[in-house]
């Protein structure tokens, strides 16, 4: 599969934060922390990734516009395309030294997501693709049957109020599949389930940046992806994403 030169330029920004995360990740506690609120932080190391993301992708499509974690929204020239980043998926991970962590880039044009990379760089694993283009060497799993699948989700930090609403919701999941992981990393989440390592996935008070990429390679992998409420845009932040055979199960338990 050959990649497009935006792709392409997604892939050589993410393998360059990647760079400079890795090398803060080995002295992690040497790193400057300051706290942006319970079970949320902010890193030197997560502010420099974003800088070498920004640098990379606006000194090569300087017309586009940005929309970051760490930096917020910056209008483009071309008001129809814009990149959505998140510098630092997992922070929480990467600061207590856990190697479950990513760099998140989409492309968005017309409203649409239509290239993605999703790099987690403590493992070198590099997840990609392209609106009507598929994934490269990624497909989600086969299975067919509730009580065989493994499901990944987030659950609430701090005093979120969604709390009692996903107590709810593993509670109802739980008794019916094989097991439900909580990670940390929405991106890889929905990466994992492009790659068929999980069957489905789904959260509530997520940021577009969380989220974009991995909704993408979900689709392109040949997955279902739908807001978590019926007719609701996922970008919005809520939403479940499962293989084509799965879906409409988890949904419904999920939904009722």
């Amino acid at each position: 599969m050959q990649g497009s030169a935006n792709l392409n330029l997604m892939i050589k920004a993410a393998r360059k934060a990647g760079r400079s995360l890795v090398k803060d990740f080995r002295e992690v506690e040497n790193l400057q922390v300051s706290t942006k609120g319970p079970g949320d932080f902010v890193t030197k190391a997560d502010r420099e990734a974003e800088r070498l993301i920004k640098e990379e992708l606006l000194g090569g499509r300087p017309t586009y516009g940005w929309i970051g974690e760490e930096t917020g929204v910056t209008p483009g020239a071309d008001p129809t395309r814009r990149w959505i980043v998140d510098p630092l998926d997992g922070t929480t991970n990467f600061l207590h030294g856990m190697p479950h962590w990513a760099v998140s880039i989409a492309l968005e044009h017309k409203g649409e997501i239509v290239s993605a990379v999703v790099y987690d760089p403590a493992k070198d694993e590099m997840f990609w693709s392209e609106k009507g283009a598929g994934c490269w060497r990624l497909r989600v799993s086969g299975r067919r049957t509730m009580s065989e699948a493994v499901f990944a989700t987030g659950v609430p930090f701090g005093a979120k109020s969604t709390l009692p609403a996903m107590l709810k919701d593993l509670g109802r999941l739980m008794p019916a599949c094989a097991g439900v992981r909580r990670w940390g990393a929405a991106s890889l989440d929905l990466a994992y389930v492009a790659a068929g390592r999980f069957d489905g996935y789904w959260e509530r008070e997520l940021s577009a940046w969380d989220i974009a990429a991995g909704i993408l390679l979900v689709k392109e992998a040949g997955g279902l992806v739908e807001g978590l409420r019926e007719g609701t845009d996922p970008l919005d932040g809520a939403l479940i994403a499962a293989n084509d055979g799965l879906f409409k199960a988890m949904a419904d338990t999920i939904r009722a």
